[in-house]
């Protein structure tokens, strides 16, 4: 009897949907110290008077990753893992999972899928996904940007206690605070990445680059250096307002508005 070579046998949905998941979560433990370097550098300066804005806790990725080691001991760079990983099963198993699916579904015909499917393929699987993970993200960003240092009271305990007061706090909307920001960050995030992939890959090939794993990294690296350019300024607005204790801000675009208004518009690449 003769039997599928792996290759032979598409992955289901359910096998997609877990195996997006699971990568993010294994990619989460390499980068988290990186992201929590990230959420401290943004919201640095958020509380400051205008006397001590010139000489900042946190200077550059590794200074402030050393900062926060020496003051507060390595642990801190994990702050908020659990949340970090339940937000990865949550978020990337929809929106990276579901994306094939999501994507023949806006095909007009099986083997035509045009770069419009695509992006809206993108978008829809990323709205779908921040709608769903969304207090996952707002427990993880708290974490992160909540000092450990010795005597400094903690805003919450632990993740569950985190779930718990947020919503007796703040209700409801409390855990999915900033999910408008979010939607539009992860729509850039997407359509950008894609688009620029694309444009970078074809611009290889046409160099008569081999259509290989270099070529892939090469056309990936630069699409997640320009998609990040693009969307910097909505992951620290993103970022500070989800960080943020109730009647700080009115809204996201009062944040915004603020932040360029009080730190300039460099602080919108904050991290």
């Amino acid at each position: 009897m003769v039997g599928f070579k792996p290759t032979d046998v598409p992955p289901t949905n359910c096998v997609k949907v877990v195996g997006a998941g699971t990568a993010a979560c294994i990619a989460d433990l390499v980068t988290f110290p990186l992201d929590t370097t990230k959420v401290r550098l943004q919201i640095q300066g958020e509380s400051k008077s205008i006397n001590n804005v010139a000489s900042p806790k946190y200077k550059g990725v590794f200074g402030t990753m050393v900062t926060i080691t020496k003051t507060e001991g390595a642990r801190s760079l994990y702050s908020g893992l659990v949340a970090g990983l339940q937000r990865q099963m949550s978020f990337a198993s929809v929106r990276i999972g579901l994306y094939d699916y999501v994507k023949q579904w806006y095909a007009k015909e099986p083997d035509t899928i045009t770069i419009g499917g695509r992006l809206l393929a993108g978008c829809t699987t990323g709205a779908l996904a921040v709608t769903l993970a969304q207090p996952t993200d707002v427990v993880k960003v708290r974490f992160q940007a909540q000092s450990n240092l010795t005597g400094v009271s903690k805003r919450y305990s632990g993740t569950i206690d985190a779930y718990m007061k947020i919503a007796k706090e703040e209700g409801l909307r409390g855990l999915w605070k900033g999910t408008l920001p979010n939607i539009v960050r992860n729509s850039i995030v997407n359509c950008s990445e894609l688009v620029t992939y694309d444009l970078i890959k074809d611009a290889l090939l046409r160099q008569n680059m081999t259509d290989n794993l270099p070529c892939h990294f090469c056309a990936a690296f630069g699409a997640g250096f320009c998609t990040t350019i693009v969307a910097s300024p909505v992951d620290v607005v993103k970022t500070r307002y989800m960080n943020s204790p109730p009647g700080l801000y009115r809204n996201a675009l009062n944040c915004s508005f603020l932040l360029l208004t009080k730190e300039g518009f460099t602080a919108f690449y904050k991290g």
